[in-house]
């Protein structure tokens, strides 16, 4: 199992942690989900009430000061975290959003981020791109061989 470990990059194991943290509890998780052109999220997760949770995978210092698209995602997800490594210094990270620690096999989530309601007709184009997505993921895996027409 430690090989497998070892061939993914930091924010990969960031991504793995957290989406089998969420899975414990009730939610579905997708990887690299593009909710509109230009953005790209490191995890959308679905839960068991149909809230939908974004959660943006930082590795190190750099990654997140040469990144500021975050709050492009705010607007599609009810709540948005920023998930990090043990050692990543989490004072550079906005306090009114929110905090998973994480690494390739487990996550906590340290601070609930704040929820904002998505719009019923938002929530319904995000809950069918999910759904695309996972389905089309699946397919590939099933599949190899097909290019499928990623979002």
């Amino acid at each position: 199992m430690n090989e497998i470990i070892q061939t993914y990059q930091p924010g990969q194991l960031l991504q793995r942690g957290v989406s089998r943290h969420l899975a414990s509890h009730g939610f579905a998780c997708v990887e690299e989900l593009v909710p509109t052109r230009g953005l790209r999220v490191d995890v959308m997760a679905l839960g068991p009430k149909g809230e939908i949770w974004v959660v943006e995978c930082k590795s190190s210092r750099a990654d997140f000061t040469s990144d500021q698209k975050w709050q492009g995602y705010l607007e599609w997800a009810d709540r948005f975290f920023f998930a990090v490594n043990e050692h990543f210094p989490t004072e550079l990270l906005p306090e009114d959003q929110g905090l998973i620690i994480a690494d390739g096999y487990h996550a906590e989530i340290l601070r609930m981020a704040p929820e904002t309601k998505l719009a019923p007709a938002r929530r319904k184009v995000m809950v069918q791109k999910f759904a695309v997505h996972a389905a089309r993921r699946l397919q590939a895996l099933r599949d190899p061989g097909m290019t499928p027409e990623w979002d």
